[in-house]
Parts: C-alpha cells; sequence; structure tokens
C-alpha cells in the first residue's frame, strides 16, 4: 500500500489509537495539538496521566498510542493557525485529515469538513465524536458512553452494579471503525478520485456491537438475557468460571456434542442427567449446572482439570494475568516496541494482524510540539516567517 500522510488534531485515546494503525502501516502521522492557553498544562490531556517514565510530556499512559508520529503545536482559534493548517495540508500533500474534537467547534477552528474538502476534494477528512455532528456538543468519555450504550447494563454480576469494561472498549471501536473507514475511502478515491468525509459516532459504533441483545426485544425476551449475567454465557449452558484448588478455570461448552464429551470424562460424569442432554434443558437446570461442576472442579488442581478438559477438546483456560497474556507464546515474539532515549525498551501490544514486512518497532512518542519547526520548514517558511509564528503565539 502507498505511504499516506496523516494530519490529525487528536487528543485522548480513540483518534490516537487509530493514528497509532496508521503508523504501523509505515504512514507518516503528524498529531496537531493546540497552543498553551489559560492555566491548563499544554497540549493532549494524556501526555501528562501516568508516571514520569521518560519526561514530564511522556507518562506512562501516553507511550503506546503515540510511538512513531510526529507533534506540531498550531492555535486554531487564531485566523493564522487556519490558514497555517491549509498550506500543510497543501504542501504536505496530506492525505487524510481527523479529528477527534466535538463538532460543534469544526467552524470555529477552521476544520469544518465542507471547508477543507471544497479546498481540497481529495482530502479523505475523518471525525471522531461521542454521537456525530447530530449531537455537536456532546463530549466523548468512553466510560459515559459504556453507561450510555447499554455495555455497562449487561457487564458485572448478576447481583452488582452496572460495571465498567476492564479496557476502555469503546474508545477502541471508535479508533478501529475511522481506520476502516479510511481504508475504504482511499480504495474508492483510487476509483473516483475524490475523498469523503467520514464521521464515527462512539455511540452509534458501540450499539453496533449491541448484536446478542438488542434483537432480543422483538422477540418477547425475558429481562434476565439483556441484562447483567457476571462470567456466564447467556445462551450456551454451562460457561463460567469454576473454582480450582489453585485458582480459577474458565469453562465454555458451546454445544451439545461438547455437553457430551464433557459428561463422558469420569470426572465430570455425574454433571450429566437426561434433562441435561441439550442447551435448552440445561437452561431449565442452569444454577444447579454451575453448582455441580464447581463441586467437580474444587477437589483438582487447575492443571488436573484442564488436561482432562484438553482431553475431550473442551474450550477451558486459567485465568491469566497481564504478565501472564505477555509471555504467551502466540504473543510474545509479535509484541511491538519503542526504544526510549535512555535506551529502556517498552513492549506494547502487537498489531491486531500480522502485515509481511510490518516493523514492530516504532520511535518514541513525540514531546509536545517537538516537530512544529521541521514541519514548518518542510511547508516552506523560512526561519524569520518561523520566529514571526512563534512570537504570535500561532504555533508551539
Amino acid at each position: 500500500m502507498t505511504r499516506c500522510t496523516v494530519l490529525s488534531l487528536e487528543q485522548a485515546l480513540s483518534l490516537p489509537y487509530a493514528t497509532l494503525r496508521f503508523a504501523q502501516l509505515g504512514w507518516r502521522v503528524i498529531r496537531v495539538e493546540a497552543t498553551p492557553g489559560g492555566d491548563g498544562l499544554p497540549g493532549d490531556p494524556n501526555r501528562y496521566i501516568g508516571a514520569r517514565v521518560l519526561d514530564d510530556d511522556r507518562r506512562s499512559y501516553f507511550i503506546a498510542p503515540n510511538v512513531g508520529k510526529e507533534a506540531i503545536a498550531l492555535n486554531l482559534k487564531d485566523a493564522r493557525g487556519q490558514q497555517l493548517l491549509q498550506r500543510l495540508i497543501e504542501r504536505l500533500d496530506v492525505d487524510v485529515f481527523c479529528c477527534n474534537t466535538v463538532p460543534a467547534r469544526y467552524a470555529s477552528l477552521g476544520i469544518a469538513p465542507g471547508l477543507l474538502r471544497e479546498r481540497f476534494p481529495r482530502l479523505i477528512w475523518g471525525g471522531i465524536s461521542a454521537q456525530g455532528p447530530q449531537v455537536p456538543d456532546a463530549p466523548g468519555y468512553d466510560p459515559v458512553i459504556q453507561a450510555m450504550s447499554g455495555f455497562m447494563e449487561v457487564t458485572g454480576p448478576s447481583d452488582g452494579p452496572p460495571t465498567l469494561t476492564g479496557i476502555p472498549v469503546i474508545d477502541l471501536k471508535a479508533g478501529d471503525e475511522l481506520y476502516a473507514n479510511v481504508l475504504l475511502a482511499l480504495l474508492e478515491r483510487a476509483e473516483s478520485g475524490a475523498g469523503r468525509e467520514i464521521h464515527v459516532s462512539m455511540l452509534q459504533a458501540a450499539a453496533s456491537w449491541l448484536i446478542t441483545v438488542l434483537p432480543l426485544l422483538d422477540f418477547d425476551c425475558r429481562p434476565d438475557e439483556i441484562t447483567r449475567v457476571g462470567n456466564e454465557h447467556r445462551k450456551f449452558i454451562p460457561t463460567n468460571v469454576y473454582p480450582v484448588r489453585d485458582g480459577f478455570v474458565y469453562l465454555a461448552i458451546g454445544s451439545d456434542v461438547q455437553w457430551r464429551r464433557l459428561t463422558a470424562l469420569p470426572m465430570f460424569a455425574a454433571v450429566g442427567n437426561d434433562v441435561r442432554r441439550t442447551n435448552e434443558g440445561r437452561h431449565a437446570e442452569r444454577e444447579a449446572i454451575h453448582r455441580d461442576i464447581a463441586a467437580v472442579t474444587r477437589r483438582h488442581s487447575g492443571e488436573e482439570t484442564l488436561a482432562a478438559l484438553r482431553s475431550a477438546t473442551i474450550p477451558a483456560t486459567r485465568i491469566l494475568d497481564i504478565r501472564q497474556v505477555r509471555e504467551l507464546a502466540p504473543l510474545r515474539e509479535r509484541l511491538t516496541l519503542t526504544t526510549l532515549p535512555d535506551g529502556r525498551a517498552v513492549r506494547m501490544p502487537p498489531m491486531a494482524v500480522d502485515r509481511p514486512g510490518a516493523s514492530r518497532s516504532l520511535p518514541p512518542p513525540p514531546k509536545y510540539g517537538q516537530h512544529t519547526p521541521t514541519v514548518l520548514a518542510e511547508a516552506g517558511l523560512d526561519g524569520d516567517e518561523i520566529e514571526v509564528l512563534y512570537g504570535a503565539g500561532v504555533v508551539a
């Protein structure tokens, strides 16, 4: 694939995660941040979250989503900053402009899709926001959208409160949707010569994942089919966490064939009966089944239990912590890396899908405004012009 150039007015996680995926393809990604203003710290607030592993504006939470990028700071509240943005799009032959600010600010910042695409018809314009341009003032915070989209209602124990997922899945889902739609837009542009605008609503993207619960409303479902069930599966019985002598295992039965294989094991023979031969019958006795299986597993070690389940080709695993996940053989050699200026190597998540020739090592994330002078020079500004822009607060 041709190496593209992405100019991204980004902060937080949803859009930086999308542009990380572009950087992993070997594309050029230039992140745009605001110039200092007010009493807050300059640039992306995520720069200042976590431990000071590198320096004050590149803390631990900021590192992984922003490796392999450049960084400039522009004052887009100033008409000169908006003109400069357009100059960068033109002179750097930018393929993709994207942002994750609230849509209500598009016009005042000079980044409205109609404005930019009128001047640059081949430009692909992409925005991530909480609920799309139809709700222009809504802030896009992952936990709020998890609560609004039903994710919290279906997560957690049945006798406990609605619960957030352990990772910011809606931020990441929105980033993946922008990434995928930009690739589709590039394919379309190769045929038509024209760019397009892309609006990713975090709420809509999240709701697209409600495929196992939302349609049930039209089937007169029981209330317990669309609410929290803890570690169980709502439909396939038994699927749950079970205690063993040295911890817990997760066991998942996805068919009646697997159930027959499970109950054919001497260890689990007492769990079977005629009613439980079908998944429908197991639904009627789900609580008793969970108790019966737990009574068996807690008498054995995790390895003894898993060895028996493996012999019957039953999907099961120990519940791994993040350190153990990092050491899994299928992942260990696929982790991506960055090397900090002091020589420390930082292991990061793998690419979502292997790509031949892709580099698994990316440069560390940029400091705030690190590349402002070099990028402006690349756009044709001389040293005196750049100094004037610095002095006027148009760049930082």
